[in-house]
């Protein structure tokens, strides 16, 4: 007999979810106990840890990746990262077990309440009504993810799975063409106004690919910068036309685009900001306009055109369409770079980054999750590829561990590198078991103020005492041995130039996840 299990099994295959990231309970027993041997079960000790490192191999896939979450306490701890999830726009499909559908109505130990725990941030949410409607459900789940470019979830009564499944429908396509075709008539208006344009610039995002803009830009002669708190680079930032990143808060947006009188913002929003500051995003007499396959982020766009096409499309169109212009003269950036610190004095941030950006390979995937050390990183560590550049677009602190695991399962052929604070790192610590039971070789580069330094400093420019202490007692080295990781405790130059000289050349090959836990004071000067 055909089970719902067993038509399930062949839908994953069928989308190539072969890969399943979870940490069990009780609800999803039928469903893991003896999994075929083509469907590969990787563990996670948290559910943010789970849908992290899902959404890490997705990233490097370029498809959705599957996991499975236990009833309401799995599915709860998971939320934060399936937020990130979607403000990414990584596609995931979730399957989220719930109590045993022949008693459900009594409510037994485990019901979960699930259908709107994560909020709106699943871009699909099914319980199907019937356990042969499971299959279908997932294959749909698949889909949505992919087109609304999110995670999708479908909850699944524990008894489903070996409910019989004889010859029901799978309600939903084998698969779904994507058109990403725009017309020159469409585009009329657009090259309209950047032909009559007398300083252009672009605004790169997320969701740019990198060639088409290259193109463009290069057609244009004008400078590319980099959206604010994107989730990854959308432009090489070690081009000749990049400008680097925009302002976070009005003044200053408005004041480095002043003189541009038309801004084309490409696969981002107009514009993120991050203190809310008066005043328009730009000065009057700046035209923007806004390429975006993301309808939500095309329809809030204070902007005076909006295309809701692919990014890639409409500027590899543009690049054709356009009159070629001489590139804008720019004096090349010169990063601020402090001197190197004396004997007995301690590292910053910048240190430690300026080194890394000196010895890492151009391919090398970086992910980012150390908020007061960002725009250091930014200006000593250019994305040379779009892998180059990673960060949680959402904000919220614990993705770049497990994001790191799941990018290097997935791109086993890469050198894998986290940057992330010590406050940033232990809300994600529990990944680097997964890292050392999978033989997952990535480097995770932990920068130990020993503080949320960005929350001191809100406090100091809100006037008051910050209530919360420093956590210096943490031993970030100790956490990760604890869970299997090696580490390397870095407290002066010469041991950090040391490590790095002997880990990055073979990282790429490397089988064994290392963290550098490096003692870095707090920069004077940073400003959130």
């Amino acid at each position: 007999m055909t089970t719902v299990r067993d038509a399930t099994f062949d839908v994953l295959r069928q989308y190539g979810l072969t890969t399943i990231f979870g940490n069990p309970g009780s609800t999803e027993v039928t469903l893991l106990t003896g999994l075929p041997d083509d469907l590969r079960f990787v563990l996670a000790l948290h559910e943010g840890s789970v849908v992290g490192m899902a959404t890490g191999w997705a990233i490097g896939h370029e498809a959705p990746a599957l996991a499975v979450l236990h009833t309401t306490a799995g599915l709860g701890n998971a939320v934060g990262a399936i937020a990130t999830a979607r403000v990414n726009r990584v596609p995931l499909v979730i399957l989220v077990g719930q109590q045993d559908r022949r008693h459900l109505a009594l409510e037994p130990f485990l019901t979960g309440r699930l259908a709107g725990l994560a909020g709106d941030y699943p871009v699909w949410v099914d319980q199907p009504v019937r356990a042969q409607d499971v299959p279908g459900a997932v294959a749909r789940a698949f889909h949505e993810a992919t087109t609304f470019r999110g995670p999708a979830l479908v909850v699944v009564p524990m008894d489903d799975w070996e409910a019989p499944f004889a010859s029901a429908t799978v309600a939903a396509p084998v698969r779904v063409a994507r058109p990403a075709g725009v017309s020159d008539d469409d585009l009329a208006p657009l090259v309209g106004l950047l032909s009559g344009a007398r300083s252009p610039a672009i605004v790169a995002g997320a969701r740019a690919e990198w060639e088409s803009l290259v193109l463009l830009a290069e057609r244009l002669g004008c400078p590319v910068f980099q959206e604010s708190f994107g989730g990854r680079a959308g432009f090489p930032q070690d081009h000749p036309q990049y400008a680097g990143v925009l302002p976070a808060d009005r003044g200053r947006l408005r004041e480095v685009l002043a003189s541009h009188d038309v801004v084309l913002a490409v696969g981002a929003p107009v514009f993120r900001q991050y203190p809310y500051a008066p005043g328009p995003l730009v000065a009057p007499g700046t035209s923007v306009a806004v390429v975006t396959d993301d309808p939500a982020e095309a329809h809030r766009s204070p902007a005076s055109l909006a295309y809701l096409a692919s990014p890639s499309a409409v500027c590899a169109r543009l690049a054709a369409l356009l009159p070629s212009r001489s590139p804008a003269v720019r004096l090349a950036d010169v990063p601020d770079i402090p001197e190197l610190p004396a004997a007995g004095r301690p590292l910053r941030a910048a240190h430690v980054l300026r080194e890394l950006g000196l010895r890492l390979p151009a391919d090398t995937v970086l992910i980012e999750e150390t908020p007061s050390s960002r725009p250091d990183l930014h200006r000593l560590v250019p994305a040379r590829t779009p892998l180059g550049f990673l960060s949680a677009a959402m904000g919220g602190l614990g993705f770049a561990v497990p994001a790191a695991v799941g990018l290097r399962m997935a791109l086993p052929g890469r050198p894998v590198v986290a940057v992330v604070g010590d406050g940033s790192a232990l809300y994600g610590m529990h990944a680097l078991w997964s890292a050392t039971h999978y033989r997952v070789g990535a480097l995770f580069v932990v920068l130990a103020n020993g503080r949320y330094a960005v929350m001191d400093r809100l406090a100091d420019k809100q006037g008051g005492k910050a209530p919360w202490p420093p956590f210096t007692e943490v031993d970030m080295g100790g956490l990760s041995r604890s869970l299997g990781c090696p580490a390397r405790r870095v407290d002066a130059y010469d041991e950090l130039t040391a490590a790095l000289d002997e880990v990055l050349p073979s990282l790429s090959t490397r089988e064994e996840p290392l963290l550098l836990d490096v003692t870095v004071t707090v920069d004077p000067d940073f400003q959130p």
